[in-house]
């Protein structure tokens, strides 16, 4: 299990966790919509001082989100700040967990378009709780990049033709737990353990057997994080 921090302080109880229970990992990030309620956690020197602690994996989450930060002043600010972390990512060599939101419908279609002009081609990350378009989807992987998907599979069918292009090499399965509680346990709070309706989802549009997608994704999972198991 993953625990993604999206503040100082959420970084630093991942941290904790990952820490006191083996098999949980942490990532140090601050996530794009707290960038203005919390201004004064922008100083990557503590981010970076956190990335040095044990059992931490990567950078994230971090990156744009449009559909509740519409005010184009801020999207400027999202942007500053996440040019920072992939300087930060690339200066540490840590991976990045990324997360991009469009804007509510009506003027989607910008926020990957914007998170591609920025991203160097050589990053090394997820998209995760990937809701773009194929295009979208065949840029990232192009890029080498992996792409995160969710319960929100298992409800929302325009994502079945994503799915089944994406090569099982680029796919890391996720719950985004407490929220996006995939089907049969919508309306309930998010558990890591729901993991497995994901899985079982992807292995229905690929075709192939849970357990091949067990075992690749979780393959995936190491190479991308380095972890030691």
């Amino acid at each position: 299990m993953i625990c993604v921090g999206t503040d100082l302080e959420t970084s630093k109880q991942g941290i904790e966790l990952a820490q006191k229970h083996n098999g949980v990992w942490a990532t140090v990030g601050l996530h794009p919509n707290d960038i203005n309620q919390q201004p004064t956690t922008n100083n990557l020197q503590q981010y970076e001082k956190l990335l040095n602690e044990k059992r931490v994996i990567a950078i994230g989450e971090v990156g744009l989100d449009y559909y509740r930060t519409p005010e184009p002043e801020k999207q400027k600010k999202q942007k500053e700040i996440f040019e920072q972390f992939i300087d930060l990512a690339q200066r540490t060599k840590k991976p990045m967990v990324l997360h991009f939101r469009d804007s509510p419908k009506g003027s989607e279609g910008r926020v990957h378009k914007d998170a591609l002009e920025i991203l160097p081609q050589n990053i090394v990350g997820v998209s995760h709780s990937f809701t773009g378009n194929l295009d979208e989807a065949k840029e990232y992987i192009n890029r080498g990049m992996y792409l995160g998907f969710n319960g929100i599979i298992t409800f929302a069918r325009q994502y079945d033709e994503v799915l089944k292009y994406v090569p099982l090499e680029n796919i890391l399965l996720e719950t985004d737990a407490p929220y996006l509680t995939p089907e049969p346990y919508r309306g309930q709070r998010n558990e890591p353990v729901f993991v497995k309706e994901v899985a079982k989802k992807v292995a229905e549009l690929k075709n192939v057997s849970i357990d091949e997608i067990i075992t690749k994704t979780t393959q995936n999972i190491i190479k991308l994080f380095k972890i030691a198991v």
